[in-house]
């Protein structure tokens, strides 16, 4: 027995729900073509290409369902239950952040700087999804990465990533920062050629706190301390004990924060020290090389 039509156009649909998440959403198409993907389970294209595809009553109903919870402020990634990050279909829970397109820019930095013959030892420090652990995983199977978190929760999540994008190269290790690294190597002494990070750099007391989808997300994974640079400070301070001999740390900081982590990266002794914008022109990623 098939289901009746709902007589409701992909194109309709769309173009409605739109109009009803404007208010609430700056992607609110974006976000109305998501959710309608993962109703019909098809890629956006299929929207592009069938934009007079009838939906069933069925799929019209769970559309509606999904689009209230939209409504009320859930991200749109917690609905669906996963994100697209780089190259990845990623499993996203309200156990971690939610990957956003600046972290792409960092990834997009350190695949530049990482030689295509490489065979580096790369550690993500607070790999959340184990977004940026995985898209440099994937693109450099050669390379040995480790990813941490604090979060056995996060952890769990890293690894079922992992697994659905086919990803082997990569440990995880749950760990607060560095404190916990060297029990997992005994008596080695590890070097990394590089450590990447996008770690909690919100003020723990600034308003975006309450807005958008930030309200569905860990405070862990968000603030660090009165000026948002607590944990940028620790992971500068202790990644010269981990880097190899001209070993890079990229680190992803807020938008009004570049001149603060750049300076703190000189004081401790990082030399061709930079910044770098996202793609919206904001600075998002700086970098320092350790002699």
């Amino acid at each position: 027995m098939t289901s009746r039509s709902s007589h409701i156009q992909v194109s309709q649909l769309i173009d409605d729900a739109t109009k009803q998440l404007n208010t609430i959403s700056d992607s609110a198409r974006l976000d109305s073509e998501l959710l309608l993907c993962h109703v019909l389970k098809k890629d956006r294209s299929f929207l592009r290409a069938w934009p007079e595809y009838e939906l069933s009553q069925q799929q019209h109903d769970a559309f509606l369902q999904l689009l209230k919870l939209r409504k009320q402020g859930q991200p749109v990634a917690h609905i669906i239950g996963e994100r697209g990050f780089w190259s990845l279909n990623l499993n996203v829970t309200a156990d971690t952040l939610i990957p956003r397109p600046d972290t792409e820019r960092l990834v997009e930095l350190a695949l530049e700087i990482i030689p295509s013959d490489a065979n580096w030892n790369i550690l993500d420090l607070g790999t959340g999804t184990g977004a940026i652990a995985l898209s440099l995983a994937k693109e450099h199977p050669d390379c040995h990465v480790i990813a941490t978190d604090q979060s056995k929760a996060a952890l769990s999540i890293a690894k079922e990533n992992a697994i659905k994008n086919q990803v082997s190269n990569i440990r995880f290790i749950q760990s607060n920062w560095f404190s916990d690294l060297s029990n997992e190597f005994e008596n080695e002494t590890k070097k990394f050629e590089m450590i990447v990070t996008n770690p909690p750099y919100i003020k723990e007391n600034d308003p975006h706190l309450q807005q958008g989808d930030v309200r569905f997300e860990p405070l862990s994974a968000l603030t660090s301390g009165a000026d948002g640079l607590d944990d940028i400070r620790t992971i500068i301070k202790s990644s010269k004990d981990y880097l190899a001999k001209n070993g890079v740390l990229l680190i992803e900081h807020g938008y009004d924060q570049a001149n603060e982590v750049c300076e703190l990266l000189k004081a401790a002794n990082f030399t061709q020290v930079a910044d770098f914008n996202d793609d919206n022109g904001n600075p998002r990623v700086a970098i320092g090389y350790y002699k």
